[in-house]
């Protein structure tokens, strides 16, 4: 970021990905305004930053106007970060017209703060624009594969009409603008109701539940540590080239869906047993990114191991677990997940009491 200290705005600050990102802009010496609804966010995220004086945390929902919230003294934004979106298929299916408003009334909202306060603005695309491919793996130029009606569409087409919003603004000349695509992303602080494939099989196999896996499990995914993309999306921010089109984000080290579950029992040592499950409409068959782009411009490609990263999650699930009291069960290995400890830490970690000190980092 340089010497020049920099006013940030991240929407959807206190999430699994904007909690690391304050936190990342924070130690480089900016000050941050964190906007989050709380529908997915946690204010538990925030934590280890409630005594940081640089820090403004704001409760509201980006479809709403945005103008009051900004504290007083801020006259000039740098950066606006726009991760506010539910990014998992529980999440965002349970009120899709809020996803999808989030998505474009959100977007113009983010938009239309950056126009006036002068900011440089990044959108949080997904690697979701893609569909199912049938192009692999995924590079910018391909369109994608998406069914525009089906229970995905909030989100996915939610997205397809942000970028297409943000791109309209670049070519208008009403702002400096960046999109990144972001393939599946893994590390501390997911939600454990997150429903995605990585917080599933880790509750699961910490608890001793059957692992539930959906379809054969030989789809494919590609999992980027979040502390990599965290850096990919810094990087992309401060790029200052002539690139005008979106640069994908993600680890193209491809696996198995099995081959993850395998991996999680092995180094959680769990004894769970697999049991299969159908698989969701829609559910991509393959995922992995061609990351040249981001290479070539930014200088960037992913650095922690599957192996590492999942160690550092695992530890971060555990330690959560522990701190809900979690009780000690042994699954039957008879397909009971969701029953036994998993569901257990699902509901402590969902209802736990915010504490009075964190929940004085909200302004009124």
């Amino acid at each position: 970021m340089g010497k020049t200290r920099k006013t940030c705005v991240v929407a959807g600050g206190a999430g699994f990905l904007g909690s690391h990102l304050c936190e990342a802009l924070l130690s480089d010496g900016a000050d941050v305004i964190c906007i989050d609804n709380f529908r997915t966010g946690r204010l538990a995220n925030m934590r280890q930053l409630r005594r940081e004086p640089r820090l403004a945390l704001v409760e509201a929902d980006v479809i709403n106007p945005l103008s009051p919230l900004l504290p007083r003294s801020v006259r000039r934004v740098d950066w606006v970060f726009n991760l506010a979106c539910a990014a998992s298929p529980p999440h965002y299916q349970a009120d899709p017209e809020h996803t999808m408003l989030t998505n474009v009334i959100g977007t113009r909202n983010l938009l239309a703060l950056s126009e006036r306060t002068g900011a440089r603005f990044l959108l949080a695309s997904t690697s979701e624009v893609y569909g199912d491919p049938q192009v692999h793996p995924q590079p910018e130029s391909y369109w994608g594969y998406v069914n525009p009606t089906g229970p995905r569409a909030c989100y996915d087409e939610g997205k397809r009409a942000a970028e297409a919003l943000v791109f309209d603004y670049g070519r208008l000349g009403r702002g400096d603008i960046r999109v990144a695509r972001i393939f599946n992303t893994y590390g501390p602080r997911m939600r454990a109701d997150d429903g995605r494939v990585v917080s599933n099989v880790v509750t699961q196999a910490l608890a001793g539940d059957d692992i539930t896996i959906y379809g054969s499990g030989e789809q494919t995914r590609s999992f980027c540590y979040v502390d990599d993309l965290i850096d990919g999306l810094l990087r992309l921010m401060a790029y200052d080239g002539d690139y005008a089109g979106a640069v994908n984000l993600g680890n193209p080290a491809e696996i198995t869906v099995r081959e993850l579950v395998s991996r999680v029992l092995r180094l959680a040592a769990s004894e769970s047993q697999i049991v299969s499950r159908p698989l969701p409409v829609d559910d991509p068959q393959r995922r992995r990114p061609n990351i040249a782009l981001a290479t070539q411009l930014l200088g960037w490609t992913p650095r922690v191991s599957l192996e590492r990263g999942l160690k550092k999650t695992i530890a971060y699930f555990a330690a959560e677990a522990a701190a809900v009291a979690l009780p000690k069960t042994r699954g039957s290995g008879k397909g009971k997940a969701g029953v036994n400890g998993a569901s257990t830490l699902l509901a402590k970690m969902k209802d736990a009491a915010i504490p009075a000190d964190e929940r004085s980092l909200i302004r009124p």
